[in-house]
């Protein structure tokens, strides 16, 4: 059975460089466009991990993770912060937010892929 990885950023094609990196590497993907279409997407459904952007519109990644974090069938799925932010500072408050690890984009997809390998549930 392959697992399901949610990728939330608010750049499309960015979003597709990492899909496309993670089902060569066979896992399932689902798309949102920031942190609230995040949340509508949280079903139900089994999420593997989440790959979140932190600089987005609506709700950024940060809100968006202490959120999944209240959620009781989310709170354990662990989250990467794929972002362009690299300071100590933001990845501080992602890690106090429940983010498990922090990845500062142009990153390499295989980089993210063995990340994804080793955190996924």
């Amino acid at each position: 059975m392959s697992k399901t990885v949610m990728i939330v950023d608010d750049s499309g094609s960015f979003r597709t460089v990492v899909k496309l990196a993670l089902q060569k590497a066979g896992y399932e993907t689902v798309e949102a466009v920031d942190g609230k279409d995040a949340v509508g997407k949280l079903d139900g459904r089994k999420l593997n991990m989440i790959v979140c952007d932190v600089n987005m519109p609506n709700m950024d990644g940060l809100s968006f993770v202490r959120h999944l974090k209240t959620t009781a069938s989310y709170k354990f799925t662990p989250v990467i912060m794929l972002t362009t932010e690299s300071q100590e500072a933001k990845k501080a408050e992602g890690k106090a937010a429940g983010a498990r690890a922090w990845i500062t984009k142009p990153f390499q997809p295989s980089h993210l892929v063995d990340a994804v390998n080793k955190l996924c549930v």
